[in-house]
């Protein structure tokens, strides 16, 4: 029968012929400046966070999660999930919105933006929408990221879709307000700090508000390429390996807590005289216009971190 003094032996015997004890402790005391100096502080950090953000999210919106849990999972989960976003983006990156009152809420809007490398911006916008306005704004999103595992509960409940013509208007005619980056990929892996808008001669979203017949919203987040870049060099192979694959390759670094302002441009409304290309081109020079108006440019990451305590925005006392 093996017991547990059997067991104790087998591990004894392999701590004794394959573990330098000695060397082991050697190491720990070695390092252990490094776990009080690092380590734990982190731990601190990280707690204070997740206290910051509970506090956050129960001070804000304990009210829109109450009425959310009287109704189906998936508006109360949405929502929960939305509170957490929004808590993020008002803890790591004093996020804000300025504009919402450019949105009617009572009619089917599609809303076009500058794609950062990493979309964060559109995560705390839509939270945003969803929780002070009850308004759940679909996305069009890359189809590579339908292969990632359990990005399926996420499209499911978030309505994010790979976006056709034909769903893209559909969901707008059924009465909803839909998102889409006309840069998408692309612009994300290989825009810069200059915020030029890479749309090539993509007419998509251009088709969708024609044929739906809704108005068109820009929007523009202040310091996104900041918070995230991309590396710049090797730039002639990425664009070589994205044009073979269609997958996003370039490397991202960053996570910067720079400060982050969306800006919501006034409605471009329906014109049925327009065609796709003039329409993509009045929309191109709208968002354009809201990048050249409240973005410095090149961006800079030590300025972004600085406007978190001081922001040109701010109304000055006279």
């Amino acid at each position: 029968m093996f017991s547990i003094s059997n067991l104790w032996n087998s591990i004894e015997h392999i701590i004794v012929d394959y573990i330098d004890v000695d060397f082991t402790l050697w190491l720990s005391w070695l390092l252990m400046p490094l776990i009080i100096t690092f380590l734990l502080p982190l731990m601190i950090v990280i707690l204070l966070y997740a206290s910051a953000s509970i506090l956050y999210v129960y001070k804000i919106h304990r009210e829109r999660l109450r009425q959310a849990y009287e109704a189906d999972w998936k508006d109360a989960g949405s929502k929960v999930v939305a509170a957490l976003w929004d808590a993020h983006g008002w803890i790591w990156h004093g996020y804000e919105v300025v504009g919402l009152e450019n949105i009617p809420v009572d009619q089917p809007i599609l809303f076009v933006y500058y794609h950062g490398a990493i979309p964060t911006d559109l995560y705390y916008f839509l939270s945003r929408v969803l929780l002070f306005h009850s308004k759940l704004i679909h996305t069009v999103a890359d189809r590579f990221l339908f292969n990632v595992p359990g990005w399926s509960v996420i499209s499911d409940v978030l309505k994010v879709i790979p976006g056709t013509v034909q769903t893209c208007s559909s969901i707008l005619k059924e009465g909803n307000m839909l998102a889409i980056s006309p840069g998408g990929v692309y612009e994300a892996q290989f825009g810069d700090s200059y915020y030029r808008l890479m749309w090539k001669k993509r007419l998509g979203f251009a088709k969708v508000a024609l044929e739906a017949k809704v108005c068109i919203i820009p929007f523009f987040t202040r310091n996104i390429r900041e918070a995230f870049r991309t590396i710049s060099w090797g730039r002639r192979f990425w664009l070589r390996l994205y044009a073979a694959t269609r997958f996003p390759f370039v490397p991202i670094y960053g996570g910067f807590p720079v400060k982050l302002k969306t800006f919501v441009g006034k409605p471009i409304p329906y014109d049925e005289s327009l065609t796709p290309e003039q329409l993509q081109l009045k929309v191109s020079t709208a968002l354009d216009e809201l990048i050249q108006q409240h973005q410095k440019v090149p961006g800079s990451i030590t300025r972004a971190l600085l406007e978190r305590f001081y922001d040109e925005d701010t109304p000055k006392l006279q």
